[in-house]
C-alpha cells in the first residue's frame, strides 16, 4: 500500500476547466432563454460562451465572454451564469471557484420593423 503522500496528484488542466465552464455558462443561458423567450437568441446569434480558466492549488479562478440577446435583465443573466458556472465547475473538478468574472461582448437586438412593412412581408414573394 502507497502512503497517500507519495501517490501523487490529479491536476487538471485549465483548459479543461474552461472548457467546463464554457459548457456550463451555455447552460444557464439556455435554462433563462426558456423562462424568458424575449431574449433568446436562435441560430447563428447565439454564439457559444468564451471561457478562460487560471488553476492554482484546488482554487480556479474563470472569465467567461458571452453574448446576450437584448432587450433583457442583463444583470440577472450574468448572475444566473455565475452561479452556475461555480456550482458546476465545483461538482465536476472539486475545485474553489472563488471568481467567476462575465462579459458581455455583444449584445443581439431584434431588427426593428415598421408594422407597414411586416403587412406586405411575405405578399411581394412569387412562385
Amino acid at each position: 500500500m502507497v502512503e497517500a503522500g507519495e501517490r501523487g496528484a490529479t491536476r487538471i488542466a485549465d483548459r479543461v476547466v474552461a472548457k467546463i465552464a464554457s459548457q456550463a455558462a451555455r447552460e444557464a443561458l439556455r435554462a433563462d432563454a426558456a423562462t424568458a423567450p424575449d431574449a433568446a437568441l436562435t441560430g447563428a446569434a447565439a454564439a457559444r460562451p468564451n471561457a478562460v480558466a487560471a488553476v492554482r492549488g484546488g482554487v480556479a479562478r474563470v472569465r467567461v465572454a458571452v453574448e446576450l440577446g437584448y432587450p433583457s435583465d442583463i444583470g440577472a443573466q450574468c448572475g444566473a451564469v455565475r452561479r452556475h458556472v461555480v456550482e458546476r465547475v465545483g461538482e465536476l473538478t472539486g475545485m474553489e471557484v472563488p471568481e467567476v468574472a462575465v462579459m458581455v461582448e455583444r449584445l443581439h437586438v431584434p431588427r426593428w420593423e415598421h408594422p407597414e412593412q411586416r403587412a406586405h412581408r411575405g405578399r411581394d414573394r412569387v412562385r
